[in-house]
Protein backbone atom coordinates (compact mmCIF):
# COMPACT_ATOMS: atom_id res chain seq x y z
CA UNK A 1 0.00 0.00 0.00
CA UNK A 2 1.12 3.57 -1.25
CA UNK A 3 2.15 5.66 2.37
CA UNK A 4 1.62 9.37 1.52
CA UNK A 5 4.17 12.02 3.26
CA UNK A 6 4.58 15.65 2.82
CA UNK A 7 4.92 15.49 -0.70
CA UNK A 8 1.88 16.98 -2.78
CA UNK A 9 1.46 13.66 -5.02
CA UNK A 10 -0.14 10.52 -5.44
CA UNK A 11 0.56 7.28 -7.25
CA UNK A 12 -0.81 6.44 -10.36
CA UNK A 13 -4.34 5.43 -10.31
CA UNK A 14 -4.03 1.98 -12.22
CA UNK A 15 -2.31 1.62 -8.54
CA UNK A 16 -5.44 1.18 -6.71
CA UNK A 17 -6.89 -1.64 -5.26
CA UNK A 18 -9.94 -3.49 -6.08
CA UNK A 19 -11.85 -1.63 -4.24
CA UNK A 20 -10.42 1.55 -5.09
CA UNK A 21 -7.72 2.25 -2.05
CA UNK A 22 -5.09 4.18 -4.00
CA UNK A 23 -2.96 5.65 -0.82
CA UNK A 24 -3.15 5.92 3.18
CA UNK A 25 -1.74 8.97 5.15
CA UNK A 26 -0.92 12.69 4.31
CA UNK A 27 -3.15 15.26 5.37
CA UNK A 28 -6.26 17.28 4.77
CA UNK A 29 -4.71 20.64 3.83
CA UNK A 30 -6.45 22.69 1.04
CA UNK A 31 -4.12 22.59 -1.29
CA UNK A 32 -3.80 18.49 -0.83
CA UNK A 33 -7.67 18.01 -1.09
CA UNK A 34 -7.99 20.69 -4.30
CA UNK A 35 -5.06 18.78 -6.15
CA UNK A 36 -6.83 15.73 -4.95
CA UNK A 37 -10.33 15.89 -6.62
CA UNK A 38 -8.81 17.63 -9.38
CA UNK A 39 -6.81 14.08 -10.26
CA UNK A 40 -10.17 12.06 -9.52
CA UNK A 41 -8.92 11.23 -6.00
CA UNK A 42 -11.52 11.34 -2.76
CA UNK A 43 -10.67 10.69 0.89
CA UNK A 44 -13.27 8.37 2.73
CA UNK A 45 -12.25 6.79 6.33
CA UNK A 46 -13.63 6.75 9.92
CA UNK A 47 -12.82 8.18 13.11
CA UNK A 48 -9.41 7.11 14.23
CA UNK A 49 -8.81 5.53 10.98
CA UNK A 50 -5.76 7.18 8.98
CA UNK A 51 -6.67 8.82 5.59
CA UNK A 52 -7.34 6.87 2.75
CA UNK A 53 -7.49 8.38 -0.93
CA UNK A 54 -9.61 6.24 -3.13
CA UNK A 55 -9.72 6.62 -6.81
CA UNK A 56 -12.76 4.10 -8.00
CA UNK A 57 -12.38 2.07 -11.20
CA UNK A 58 -15.93 3.29 -12.21
CA UNK A 59 -16.93 6.28 -11.06
CA UNK A 60 -20.99 7.31 -10.16
CA UNK A 61 -21.29 10.50 -12.32
CA UNK A 62 -24.11 12.57 -13.02
CA UNK A 63 -25.04 14.45 -16.45
CA UNK A 64 -27.20 17.50 -15.79
CA UNK A 65 -29.15 17.00 -18.69
CA UNK A 66 -29.37 13.34 -18.22
CA UNK A 67 -31.41 14.17 -14.45
CA UNK A 68 -34.83 12.39 -13.91
CA UNK A 69 -37.33 14.79 -12.29
CA UNK A 70 -40.50 12.66 -11.63
CA UNK A 71 -44.32 13.90 -12.04
CA UNK A 72 -44.61 14.42 -8.41
CA UNK A 73 -41.34 15.79 -8.14
CA UNK A 74 -42.11 18.70 -10.24
CA UNK A 75 -45.74 19.30 -8.51
CA UNK A 76 -43.84 19.59 -5.40
CA UNK A 77 -41.06 21.83 -7.02
CA UNK A 78 -44.40 24.22 -8.58
CA UNK A 79 -45.93 24.16 -5.11
CA UNK A 80 -43.37 26.46 -3.81
CA UNK A 81 -43.58 24.64 -0.09
CA UNK A 82 -39.75 24.32 0.17
CA UNK A 83 -37.29 27.68 -0.89
CA UNK A 84 -33.52 26.26 -2.09
CA UNK A 85 -30.75 28.64 -2.20
CA UNK A 86 -26.56 28.00 -2.35
CA UNK A 87 -24.13 28.71 0.15
CA UNK A 88 -26.12 30.39 2.93
CA UNK A 89 -25.72 27.72 5.67
CA UNK A 90 -22.68 25.78 4.28
CA UNK A 91 -21.65 25.19 7.70
CA UNK A 92 -25.51 23.95 9.05
CA UNK A 93 -25.65 21.73 6.05
CA UNK A 94 -22.33 19.70 6.63
CA UNK A 95 -23.24 19.26 10.60
CA UNK A 96 -26.57 18.05 9.42
CA UNK A 97 -24.90 15.61 6.94
CA UNK A 98 -22.71 14.52 9.19
CA UNK A 99 -25.52 13.62 12.68
CA UNK A 100 -28.62 12.55 10.50
CA UNK A 101 -29.10 8.89 11.42
CA UNK A 102 -28.97 6.72 8.28
CA UNK A 103 -30.93 3.62 7.62
CA UNK A 104 -27.69 0.16 7.70
CA UNK A 105 -24.70 2.98 8.38
CA UNK A 106 -23.77 3.23 11.74
CA UNK A 107 -21.99 6.36 12.94
CA UNK A 108 -20.30 9.22 10.24
CA UNK A 109 -17.25 8.79 8.10
CA UNK A 110 -17.47 12.90 8.49
CA UNK A 111 -14.99 13.31 11.04
CA UNK A 112 -14.27 16.25 12.78
CA UNK A 113 -11.06 16.85 10.84
CA UNK A 114 -12.90 15.93 7.43
CA UNK A 115 -15.63 19.00 8.83
CA UNK A 116 -12.83 21.23 9.46
CA UNK A 117 -11.40 20.11 6.22
CA UNK A 118 -14.44 21.17 3.82
CA UNK A 119 -15.17 24.58 6.02
CA UNK A 120 -12.07 25.04 5.32
CA UNK A 121 -12.15 24.96 1.63
CA UNK A 122 -15.62 26.65 1.79
CA UNK A 123 -13.91 29.52 3.03
CA UNK A 124 -11.05 29.57 0.15
CA UNK A 125 -14.48 29.48 -2.46
CA UNK A 126 -13.49 25.48 -3.27
CA UNK A 127 -16.85 24.12 -1.61
CA UNK A 128 -20.59 24.87 -1.84
CA UNK A 129 -23.38 23.97 -0.35
CA UNK A 130 -27.04 23.65 -1.70
CA UNK A 131 -29.78 24.51 1.06
CA UNK A 132 -33.56 23.14 1.08
CA UNK A 133 -35.87 25.16 3.61
CA UNK A 134 -39.72 24.50 4.23
CA UNK A 135 -41.97 27.33 4.64
CA UNK A 136 -44.27 27.44 7.52
CA UNK A 137 -47.39 29.08 7.76
CA UNK A 138 -46.00 31.47 9.62
CA UNK A 139 -43.44 32.16 6.55
CA UNK A 140 -40.38 31.22 9.17
CA UNK A 141 -37.96 28.82 7.45
CA UNK A 142 -36.22 25.95 8.86
CA UNK A 143 -33.51 23.96 6.91
CA UNK A 144 -34.83 20.77 6.04
CA UNK A 145 -32.15 18.87 3.50
CA UNK A 146 -29.25 19.91 1.17
CA UNK A 147 -25.93 18.68 -0.29
CA UNK A 148 -22.19 19.92 -0.24
CA UNK A 149 -19.29 19.20 -2.23
CA UNK A 150 -16.30 20.58 -4.13
CA UNK A 151 -16.63 22.74 -6.67
CA UNK A 152 -13.31 22.43 -8.85
CA UNK A 153 -14.18 25.56 -11.55
CA UNK A 154 -13.83 23.29 -14.21
CA UNK A 155 -17.49 22.73 -14.83
CA UNK A 156 -17.38 19.73 -12.50
CA UNK A 157 -18.67 19.33 -8.90
CA UNK A 158 -17.47 16.47 -6.60
CA UNK A 159 -20.93 15.89 -4.44
CA UNK A 160 -19.24 14.43 -1.08
CA UNK A 161 -22.74 14.00 1.28
CA UNK A 162 -26.62 15.42 1.71
CA UNK A 163 -29.26 15.34 3.85
CA UNK A 164 -32.76 15.26 4.33
CA UNK A 165 -35.39 15.35 7.11
CA UNK A 166 -38.69 15.38 5.17
CA UNK A 167 -39.47 13.49 1.92
CA UNK A 168 -38.15 14.66 -1.08
CA UNK A 169 -35.82 17.26 0.56
CA UNK A 170 -32.18 15.84 -0.30
CA UNK A 171 -33.50 15.30 -3.58
CA UNK A 172 -34.95 18.78 -4.31
CA UNK A 173 -30.85 19.75 -3.44
CA UNK A 174 -29.84 17.49 -6.42
CA UNK A 175 -32.41 18.24 -9.17
CA UNK A 176 -31.31 22.09 -8.00
CA UNK A 177 -27.44 21.24 -8.70
CA UNK A 178 -28.26 19.75 -11.90
CA UNK A 179 -30.88 21.95 -13.18
CA UNK A 180 -29.32 25.47 -11.97
CA UNK A 181 -25.90 24.66 -11.29
CA UNK A 182 -24.15 24.57 -14.96
CA UNK A 183 -21.60 21.91 -14.55
CA UNK A 184 -21.09 19.69 -16.81
CA UNK A 185 -20.65 16.80 -15.11
CA UNK A 186 -21.89 16.07 -11.35
CA UNK A 187 -19.05 13.25 -9.38
CA UNK A 188 -21.20 11.02 -7.15
CA UNK A 189 -18.13 8.68 -6.65
CA UNK A 190 -19.43 5.73 -5.99
CA UNK A 191 -22.80 4.11 -6.99
CA UNK A 192 -25.90 4.93 -4.77
CA UNK A 193 -29.18 3.44 -5.49
CA UNK A 194 -30.91 6.96 -4.73
CA UNK A 195 -28.85 8.92 -7.33
CA UNK A 196 -29.70 6.09 -9.94
CA UNK A 197 -33.05 6.62 -9.53
CA UNK A 198 -31.71 10.10 -10.39
CA UNK A 199 -30.41 9.76 -13.08
CA UNK A 200 -26.79 8.93 -12.12
CA UNK A 201 -24.46 5.90 -13.71
CA UNK A 202 -21.29 4.43 -13.34
CA UNK A 203 -18.50 5.46 -16.19
CA UNK A 204 -14.67 4.38 -16.42
CA UNK A 205 -12.52 5.81 -14.48
CA UNK A 206 -10.54 6.73 -17.59
CA UNK A 207 -13.43 8.49 -18.73
CA UNK A 208 -13.93 10.59 -15.86
CA UNK A 209 -10.51 11.46 -15.63
CA UNK A 210 -10.67 12.96 -19.17
CA UNK A 211 -13.32 14.92 -18.28
CA UNK A 212 -11.37 16.50 -15.38
CA UNK A 213 -8.92 17.49 -18.08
Amino acid sequence: MYWIGEELVFPPHELATEDGVLAIGGDLSVERLVFAYANGIFPWFNEGEPIVWYSPWERMVLFPESVKVSKSMKQIIKKGTFTITENTAFKEVIKNCKIIERKDQEGTWITNDMEEAYLSLYNKGFAKSIEVWQTNPDSSKILVGGLYGVDLKNGVFCGESMFSKVSNASKLAFIHLATKGGYRLIDCQVYNSHLASLGADEIPRKEFLKFLE
